[in-house]
This record gives C-alpha cells, sequence and structure tokens, in this order.
C-alpha cells in the first residue's frame, strides 16, 4: 500500500507539500498541486483519515445537506461534488432535508465537530437562520451569512426567450421559481428578451410556481389561447407540462413549445425538449474552491441546448 513518501518521491516534492495539497492548504504552487495529484491517482494512494484529523485538528469530511427534489438531480449534484472533494483529499458526510426544520435539525447535527465546512444543495424552498460560513450550491433562496453560488438564471431565460422568438414563438408563457433571487433573476431575464424584440409583456402569462400545474395551463390557455411556448424550471416539471399540453390537445412542439430552463433528458416516446444545459462538475469545482478560501465566481452560464 502506498505512502505520503511513496507520493513524495513520485511526484519530486516534499512530504510536507504532499500534506499541504490534501489538507487543501493555500500557498501550493499549481504545479506541485497538479504533480501531487497525479502522484496520489496513479498510486491510488488512501490517507490516513483518522491520523490527518488527530495532526490538524481538523476532520477532512465536508457536511452536504441535499435539498433537492427530484432525487434524480440531487444524485447529479452529489455525484459530480463527491468527486471534486475526492480529488482534494476532502470527504462527503451526507445528510438530507426536504423543508426548513430539516435543514436546520442537519446543520446543528454537522456542526458538533463531524465535519470542517457545511454545503447547502439545491433547496427550492425558504432556508432557516443559517450560521456563519455556510456555502449554498444553487439554492434558490439565499439566505444571509452564507456563501452562494448558483447559475445564471438571467442569462438562461433571457438566451431560452431569444430561441423561441427565432423559432417564430412570440406568445411566450412562464413558469417560475418560487418567489426569490432565481425567480427575480428569470423574470428580468424574460422580460429583456421580450424587451429587444419589442414584443409586449403580458402579467397573465406568468405562472409563478402553482401549487397544481394542470389547472394553472388550462387557466392559462383558457386566458390566452394563442399562447405557442412555455418555459419551464426544469425537465421535470417540462415532462408534466408537456403531458398536461397533450390531455388539452395541444400538439407539443408544433403548436406549444417547451423549453426547460435547467436541462432535459431523453424520454421515450416523448418528443425532444430544448433546454438550457449546465456542468454540475462547474458547480462542484466552483463549491470546492470556495470551501479552500479562493475567490470565485457566484454565476455559473449555462449553454443552449436544442434538438
Amino acid at each position: 500500500m502506498a505512502n505520503i513518501n511513496d507520493v513524495s518521491r513520485l511526484a519530486q516534492v516534499s512530504k510536507a507539500t504532499v500534506s499541504r495539497v490534501l489538507s487543501g492548504s493555500r500557498g501550493v504552487r499549481p504545479e506541485s498541486r497538479e504533480a501531487v495529484l497525479r502522484a496520489v491517482e496513479t498510486l491510488d494512494y488512501q490517507p490516513n483519515a483518522i491520523a490527518q484529523s488527530l495532526s490538524n485538528h481538523a476532520t477532512g469530511c465536508v457536511g452536504v445537506i441535499c435539498a433537492t427534489e427530484p432525487m434524480q438531480l440531487g444524485t447529479g449534484y452529489l455525484y459530480a461534488l463527491e468527486g471534486e472533494l475526492r480529488r482534494h483529499g476532502k470527504h462527503l458526510l451526507l445528510r438530507f432535508a426536504n423543508d426548513a426544520d430539516g435543514v436546520a435539525h442537519a446543520l446543528r447535527e454537522l456542526g458538533r465537530g463531524l465535519c470542517d465546512a457545511r454545503v447547502i444543495v439545491g433547496a427550492r424552498f425558504a432556508l432557516p437562520p443559517l450560521p456563519e460560513g455556510v456555502l449554498l450550491l444553487e439554492c434558490l433562496t439565499p439566505a444571509a451569512n452564507a456563501h452562494s453560488i448558483g447559475f445564471d438564471h438571467c442569462f438562461a431565460a433571457e438566451t431560452a426567450t431569444r430561441y423561441l422568438i427565432s423559432q417564430g414563438r412570440r406568445n411566450i408563457a412562464l413558469l417560475n421559481h418560487p418567489a426569490g433571487e432565481a425567480a427575480d433573476s428569470v423574470l428580468l431575464g424574460y422580460r429583456q428578451a421580450l424587451e429587444s424584440h419589442l414584443i409586449p409583456y403580458h402579467r397573465q402569462r406568468i405562472l409563478d410556481a402553482p401549487s397544481a400545474l394542470a389547472p394553472a395551463i388550462a387557466t392559462l390557455l383558457s386566458q390566452d389561447p394563442g399562447c405557442n411556448a412555455l418555459l419551464v424550471p426544469d425537465d421535470h416539471q417540462g415532462r408534466e407540462a408537456m403531458a398536461i399540453l397533450a390531455a388539452q390537445r395541444r400538439a407539443v412542439p408544433r403548436e406549444v413549445m417547451v423549453f426547460s430552463l435547467d436541462g432535459s433528458q431523453a424520454a421515450p416516446g416523448a418528443p425532444p425538449m430544448p433546454a438550457i444545459a449546465y456542468s454540475l462538475e462547474a458547480l462542484a469545482q466552483q463549491g470546492v474552491e470556495r470551501l479552500l478560501g479562493h475567490d470565485v465566481a457566484t454565476r455559473i452560464r449555462g449553454r443552449l441546448i436544442t434538438p
């Protein structure tokens, strides 16, 4: 089994440098850091987490609270984050929460010396008061005392709306996120795209996170029968909207084009859906760099994906 001396020799750096890289310390030259990480991967080196904790008074663990639904999306976040933490010699300690009370409980539990940092991933609900220094990754309701890294929702909505207009769709409805920073950003991008094409903004075309999607879409179509496009927050709600439109006898995408603002997966028997796709790996990388104390961009732009 490889040890720290083997890593030091292969990377041609000192043992102290190896330790600094594996602990996430700053002040290591980029070329030395890369050499150590390559050596760790080549040798399949497994640091002794208990010994590290005793020597540097740190656990080497990052507590991650997954507050994401649907779980398929949460799995994507966690897979990317675990891989990035592993690259830096850190371990992921996982908790789940589906409301503010669950988040508060998980934060208290993880704050009892179990980990060195805490991260909340993908929350779509209002968060409780947070301790200083908690990191939020793609949470739609950022809170005080927390650092937040997420996707550029304004850019996504503007890009999506421009694309729909280019496809001859000018009567575009928007199914928005729950009230919060993300919802405001989406609405801003949507309105900017309409204004740039001299298309009037109609408030009745905005569906503000309805509790039941079917009656909301039925009401929209009855009030605005000319609606020929619908922006939705993600692939899950996009597929649900497609099924509802089919039940309303609206052909998708010929009569109404559905566009996902956060990814799209091919589904058997369903028409393809244009989308804005994001790199979860980029989100995880920025998040871990922030945990290590580096300055990073707080908003990540997606790319347009068309059928």
